[in-house]
């Protein structure tokens, strides 16, 4: 008999999935009791190790140079943090007549997380784009979110959000920042070993995320409160994130052509600044929405199944950009956005 290969053309990520199947695992047998203290104390340790590894993985000297490209990197911060959440807010107007509160909640604090690191840095180099410049872009989004995030929820959150408070962001820079700073203090000795074992890190990344969301979801089974979401209101929650996602893909590439950035900048500025990190985003959900994280982060869950599957195609695009006669890749040839 033949080998089964999974078809290489399949229009759904196999971890994509495995996040469904863990969704569904936890409403067929959802931790209660002791069991979900342990899945929330396994959860919690795994994505602080994430962040250890990020923190042991990212080169100082690649940060530094980075930060030489700061035109770059205030560009896709201000996306992430700025031009994101005021797309976020003017979504207001489509409750209750397309979204219900507690989803438009979740889609607001989708619009709060930081942009992604890893499949930022993929997309990029498969177009053929600033590989470094991602790296940084990724990583420096990741940082500033740690505190900014929480700040910004408060500010257009409020109480909604489960009762912002220092102690949450407390607890959101001791699970995430304190972890990524350990592992920078310690990479002389360890980042020569976790840069050879990068599957390690994938690994991790996506085990922790899949702790994470069985957490959140069986926390949202034994409270009942997904009987509060409708098949109509989903199909409401992705045209609404369809259109947000096509909105910064197309602001990211002709912003960055009205800025001035070169191509290879561009594409970097399009994959880092039109993403949301799950990894990032749910941890501070759990933190920041409590008993409510469920619901709160099924926007978050959409959408990145959304943005891989749209920026997969586009970078593949991007990566046939014909040459000009220097050797560089034409700019505009061929245009890609959602």
């Amino acid at each position: 008999m033949k080998r089964l290969h999974w078809p290489r053309r399949m229009p759904v990520d196999p971890y994509i999935l495995l996040l469904l199947g863990t969704v569904g695992l936890a409403a067929l047998f959802p931790a209660r009791g002791g069991a979900a203290d342990v899945a929330s104390g396994a959860s919690t340790a795994a994505i602080a190790f994430l962040f250890f590894l990020y923190g042991a993985r990212l080169s100082t000297r690649e940060a530094m140079d980075g930060l030489k490209h700061w035109r770059l990197h205030v560009t896709v911060l201000a996306c992430t943090f700025v031009v994101f959440p005021l797309l976020g807010l003017a979504a207001r107007g489509l409750v209750p007549a397309l979204l219900t509160s507690p989803l438009y909640q979740g889609l607001l604090f989708l619009t709060l997380v930081p942009s992604t690191i890893q499949s930022s840095i993929a997309f990029t180099s498969i177009a053929r784009g600033n590989v470094p410049a991602a790296i940084c872009a990724g990583s420096f989004s990741s940082l500033v979110g740690i505190v900014v995030t929480p700040l910004l929820a408060a500010a257009v959150l409020g109480s909604s959000g489960g009762g912002f408070s220092a102690d949450s962001l407390v607890e959101i820079v001791l699970q995430l920042l304190v972890p990524f700073v350990a592992g920078q203090l310690l990479r002389r000795w360890i980042g020569g070993f976790v840069t050879r074992h990068k599957k390690v890190l994938g690994l991790v990344d996506r085990g922790s995320i899949l702790l994470v969301v069985y957490t959140a979801f069986s926390e949202g089974m034994v409270r009942g409160i997904w009987h509060q979401v409708s098949a109509v209101r989903l199909g409401g929650l992705l045209v609404v994130e369809a259109v947000l996602l096509a909105v910064m893909l197309t602001l990211t590439w002709y912003g960055g052509k009205a800025l001035r950035f070169g191509r290879a900048d561009r594409v970097a500025l399009q994959f880092a600044g039109s993403k949301k990190s799950l990894a990032s985003g749910l941890p501070m959900a759990s933190v920041l929405f409590g008993a409510h994280a469920s619901l709160a982060v099924l926007p978050l869950m959409l959408f990145h199944q959304m943005q891989l599957m749209v920026c997969a195609v586009i970078a593949k695009r991007r990566a046939r950009d014909p040459l000009d006669p220097t050797g560089a890749q034409a700019d505009d040839r061929t245009p890609a956005t959602a």
